[in-house]
């Protein structure tokens, strides 16, 4: 085989797992942007807080996924928003699948709750609130639940995960950089 045709033969298999890794990396980009949604920054606020470490248009295109991002600058990055490189990596299941892992991040979007009627999602917000009073985590758009808050929920709706899953996609209430998350 020639040097040429070796070539070749890599670069359509790059082109076969493409679709993958821009799937991953809008995953990844999600993740980044609800962390920083959470920490109440703003793109620029982003750069403004890390004296320019960090560009606002360089960080923007790693939410869109239309930049990589190596590991050790996602590690930096980590580094900077306070939290576990862990937090900032979607699960591959998540990644591909459009339905919620139980045994990942769940983030709750507290302002479209509103718009779910009352008596559709009381069991719900019963509960956001609870763990807001429990965190005393008040005024935040966001509320990170973990799976076994997604299975308590189940329960609370007399429900099968599967339900409560599709029922939290059709109200909306799933915010960016939730596993499960439909753009």
């Amino acid at each position: 085989m020639t040097e040429h045709s070796t070539g070749a033969i890599e670069e359509a298999d790059h082109s076969a797992e493409a679709p993958d890794d821009r799937e991953y990396a809008r995953a990844l980009g999600t993740r980044l942007r609800a962390v920083r949604s959470q920490q109440r920054l703003s793109l620029h606020g982003v750069e403004r807080k890390s004296g320019g470490k960090w560009k606002a248009v360089v960080v923007g295109s790693y939410e869109r996924g239309d930049r990589a991002v190596s590991v050790a600058r996602l590690a930096e990055l980590a580094d900077f928003y306070g939290v576990p490189i862990s937090e900032l990596l979607p699960s591959e299941e998540g990644a591909s699948s459009g339905r919620i892992d139980p045994s990942g991040k769940i983030v709750l979007d507290l302002q479209k709750m509103q718009n779910v009627p009352a008596e559709d999602a009381a069991p719900l917000v019963r509960y956001a609130q609870s763990i807001q009073r429990q965190r005393g985590d008040y005024g935040n758009k966001v509320l990170s639940i973990r799976g076994e808050d997604l299975r308590a929920l189940a329960l609370m709706f007399d429900t099968s995960l599967e339900q409560l899953t599709e029922k939290l996609i059709a109200w909306g209430v799933l915010a960016p950089g939730s596993i499960g998350h439909v753009d």
